[in-house]
């Protein structure tokens, strides 16, 4: 992957993409009125660009970028503000004080909304596997403003690790988190959901393991929680109790461990 700026840019704007392609590891090219596009078939690399608001990566399989947003957290949060039906909070059973980790944190919008639900006195960790992925939300998170005071608060409390989600369970100390959730990114679950297609290319599609529930259940002292398509077989392979939705694509599947 390579840094460059965006269009209209400043001295400021290429220093800050320089220390962003030394921060990656990457290599920064200079913009020179270039289109994305001619800078992605000339170098054969994907290119992060970065801009005055925000940072963009575009991969060399599509056109349209991924950059951070909080997407559907902020309507959530709101609904919950409200006391209205949130199935994310139904299956994980958050508390005030709560200690979650999120094994898959993709964009974090699920991290946002648990953030929000365990407050000041809890603790939100998302573990991301994609380098580049995880650096863009990290600098969102804690960047970003909504205008709307509880949603950036609970944004700038989630932690962020950039790793193997199965080698972090693993070095965790037992009873050390009260929930722990799986989000995984499957092919059928991209195949339905356009919004996420711009995931598509940096996404690890790699599959949940034993091994990884293992150790879950040693570090979580209350539940475990799995979202996935509602034909997944991994509810009952893993031995998870399903929250069926009607009509909902995804369910809830819960181990407790209480």
């Amino acid at each position: 992957m390579i840094v460059t700026t965006a269009g209209r840019t400043n001295e400021a704007m290429v220093h800050l993409a320089e220390i962003i392609a030394e921060d990656l590891q990457s290599e920064f090219v200079p913009r020179n009125k270039r289109a994305i596009g001619m800078m992605k078939e000339t170098v054969q690399q994907d290119v992060l660009v970065v801009g005055k608001n925000r940072l963009e990566l575009y991969s060399l399989k599509t056109d349209e970028p991924l950059f951070f947003h909080p997407n559907s957290a902020m309507f959530r949060i709101k609904r919950m503000i409200k006391g209205e039906y949130e199935p994310f909070l139904e299956a994980t059973k958050l508390q005030e004080g709560d200690q979650f980790l999120d094994c898959t944190l993709g964009l974090g919008s699920d991290s946002i909304v648990a953030s929000y639900a365990v407050g000041t006195k809890g603790k939100v960790t998302g573990v991301e596997a994609n380098p580049f992925l995880a650096y863009i939300v990290q600098t969102g998170l804690s960047a970003w403003h909504t205008e709307f005071t509880p949603i950036d608060e609970a944004m700038k409390r989630v932690n962020v690790i950039q790793g193997d989600h199965g080698k972090e369970l693993e070095q965790m100390e037992s009873g050390s988190a009260d929930v722990i959730y799986f989000d995984p990114m499957f092919e059928e679950t991209i195949a339905q959901s356009s919004g996420l297609n711009p995931l598509k290319s940096f996404a690890h599609y790699d599959i949940l393991t034993e091994s990884a529930i293992n150790e879950a259940k040693r570090v979580a002292r209350k539940r475990i929680v799995l979202k996935d398509h509602w034909k997944s077989e991994k509810f009952a392979q893993y031995g998870f109790e399903v929250i069926k939705r009607k009509t909902a694509k995804f369910h809830y599947g819960v181990i407790e461990l209480k």
